[in-house]
Parts: structure tokens; sequence; C-alpha cells
């Protein structure tokens, strides 16, 4: 499955790339499901996000490695995260990561991301909960990298 959400904030995006760190990834984590942040190397090719999954005697882990990162020739930054040990039932996890300069300023800040558990009907039936985790980033981006500023169209004078 693929899920595509979109976030403009006011910050340039080498700023935006800048503030990738351990504690915007501890920010931006969801209420549910309960997590513990194990390691955290950065968001660069070869770094390791090893987190754990759940409470009590249900835990998870999920190991993910940055596979590239870059900048491309139109000042998009980027970096792409992919599972290495997924938690049940994902069998498959790619996360691209990009902060593309928005037209009038500021970035947008795009969750581009491919999941699969192995079976099309329950990757539909997860395609809520993963929509949610992720527009749950939204206001925190807003609030770490500010909210953009109206565009509103100048009239003629006259």
């Amino acid at each position: 499955m693929h899920l595509y959400l979109r976030t403009h904030v006011a910050a340039p995006p080498a700023q935006v790339w800048q503030g990738f760190t351990r504690d915007l990834f501890l920010a931006l984590a969801p209420p549910f499901p309960p997590f513990r942040l194990l390691r955290f190397d950065g968001c660069h090719r070869g770094d390791e996000v090893h987190i754990e999954l759940g409470a009590g005697p249900a835990r998870f882990r999920w190991n993910s490695l940055i596979t590239d990162h870059g900048t491309t020739p139109d000042g998009t930054y980027y970096f792409v995260d992919e599972g290495r040990k997924l938690p049940p039932p994902l069998r498959y996890w790619q996360h691209r990561h990009l902060m593309q300069p928005a037209p009038g300023g500021g970035t947008y800040i795009v969750e581009d991301l491919e999941y699969t558990s192995g079976n099309g009907l329950l990757d539909r039936l997860l395609w809520p909960a993963m929509w949610a985790q992720f527009a749950w980033r939204r206001p925190i981006y807003r609030r770490w990298f500010g909210k953009p500023a109206k565009v509103t169209a100048a009239l003629p004078a006259g």
C-alpha cells in the first residue's frame, strides 16, 4: 500500500533537514502504540533507528536502516528509511522523507511510504491507522518549523 502526506511549514528546506533530530523523532511519536526509542543514529545513509513497540508481554522490535539521503538539484532534501525488523503484521516498509522547497517560501515536508503485510485486504484495513499515525505529525511539524503565512492574492490598484 502507498501513503502520501504533505505538510507546509515556514522554515526553509535546509533548516528542516537540520531539524530531523532525535528530539524531533521523539516529539513525532503518536500516543499509541506505546514505544521506547532504543537507538537513533540520525538520518544519513547507514544510520539506524531501533524502537520497541507495545507494553507488557506484547512487545515488538522495529529496526530501520537509512538507505539513502541527499539533496536533489531543485533543493529538495531527502532521506529514506527501510524496515529491517518489523512488527507483525508488517513484512515490508519503505518511508521516503522529502523536504521540498515550497513556492512562495517554506518547505513541504512529504511523508511518502509504502508498506505491506503480504495480504492486500489487511493492507487496506491498516491504511486508516497508518494515515492517522502520520497525520498526527502535521501540527508537530508546524510547531517545530513554523506555520506558513497565509498567501493572499494582491488586488490591482485602482
